[in-house]
C-alpha cells in the first residue's frame, strides 16, 4: 500500500521561519518593522557619537575614548588593507557599514525583537507564537542587505573610476596582467579580453553575495531563537515550564550569535574592503 504524504505548508514550518517569516511585515505601506529598527539602531549611534564628541577633551572621558579606539581601530585596519593613499576616501563607507552592521546585527538580540508582537497564546505564562512583530532585525530584510550592498557598489565605482579612470579601469579588467610585453602580451590577449568578462560577471554579482550572506546568517540566527524559544511546547511543556524553557533553551546560542553578529560585520566589511583593493590597484604596484 501506498504511504501518503501530507502536503507542506509554511504554518507547519511556522517555527523553523523566523517570526513572521522571511518577508518582513508592513507596518504602513512600505514602512515595515526591520526599517524601524534600522531608525532606532541609526539614532542610537548618531546620539552616542554626537554625546562623545560633544565637548572634546585633550583628557578623554570613558566615551570619547570608545569612539576614538573605535575609529583609530578600524582606520589602521582599513589603511591595512587598501593602503595609505585610498584610505581617507575609503574609510567613512567601510567604517559605517562596520557599526551599522554590528550595531544592527547585536540589536536584533534585545529582547522584544522579534517576540514581541500579534500572535495566539495557548495560555497562562506559555510561549506566544508570534506571527507578526513589532519589531525585526534590520540585517535580517533582504532589502536592507542589499541596498548596503547595492550603496558600496555605486561607492567603489566612483572610487576605481577616480583612482584608475574610465580608460585605466577598463585596462585594469580586461588588459594583460603581470607586466607581459612584446609578443606574448598580443598573444595571450583574447584570454585577458575572456578573464575580463567573467570579471564583469563576478562585479555584477557582488551585491546579491554580499546582502545573501549576511542576510542568511542572521535570519539563521533569528530563526534558530525562535525555534529554541519555542521548543518546550513542542515537546509537551506547558504554563510555567514551558515559560521557563523559553528563557533557558535560547539562552547559549544568544552568546552565540554575539559573536555571529560581530563575524558578519567583519566579514562583510573586510570583502568590501578588498573588493576596493583589486580595483584601485596601479599596474606598476
Amino acid at each position: 500500500m501506498d504511504s501518503y504524504l501530507p502536503p507542506i505548508s509554511l504554518d507547519t514550518l511556522s517555527p523553523l521561519l523566523a517570526a513572521g517569516g522571511i518577508a518582513a511585515p508592513e507596518i504602513a505601506g512600505w514602512f515595515t518593522n526591520s526599517i524601524l529598527v534600522a531608525i532606532f539602531v541609526t539614532g542610537a549611534v548618531l546620539l552616542f557619537t554626537s554625546m562623545a564628541t560633544r565637548r572634546m577633551a585633550l583628557i578623554p572621558d570613558g566615551k570619547q575614548n570608545l569612539v576614538e579606539f573605535v575609529i583609530e581601530f578600524l582606520y589602521g585596519q582599513v589603511e591595512g588593507i587598501v593602503g595609505k593613499h585610498v584610505a581617507p576616501r575609503a574609510f567613512p563607507l567601510l567604517a559605517t557599514v562596520f557599526i551599522f552592521i554590528i550595531t544592527a546585527n547585536w540589536a536584533g538580540l534585545i529582547p522584544g525583537v522579534g517576540t514581541i508582537g500579534m500572535g495566539i497564546k495557548s495560555g497562562p505564562l506559555s510561549v506566544s507564537e508570534v506571527t507578526t512583530p513589532f519589531f525585526r532585525p534590520a540585517t535580517a530584510d533582504l532589502n536592507m542587505t542589499l541596498a548596503l550592498a547595492a550603496v558600496f557598489m555605486i561607492v567603489w565605482l566612483w572610487l576605481s573610476i577616480s583612482e584608475l579612470g574610465v580608460w585605466g579601469t577598463l585596462v585594469h579588467i580586461f588588459g594583460p596582467k603581470g607586466g607581459l610585453q612584446g609578443a606574448l602580451k598580443y598573444a595571450l590577449m583574447p584570454i585577458f579580453i575572456f578573464v575580463g568578462f567573467i570579471e564583469i560577471v563576478s562585479i555584477a554579482f557582488r551585491p546579491m553575495s554580499l546582502s545573501l550572506r549576511l542576510l542568511g546568517n542572521i535570519f539563521a540566527g533569528e530563526t534558530l531563537l525562535v525555534t529554541m524559544g519555542t521548543l518546550g511546547e513542542k515537546i509537551g511543556a506547558s504554563g510555567f515550564v514551558a515559560f521557563l524553557t523559553s528563557v533557558i533553551f535560547p539562552l547559549p546560542f544568544y552568546f552565540l550569535e554575539i559573536l555571529v553578529g560581530a563575524l558578519q560585520a567583519t566579514v562583510f566589511t573586510l570583502l568590501c574592503a578588498v573588493y576596493i583593493k583589486l580595483s584601485t590597484t596601479h599596474e606598476e604596484h
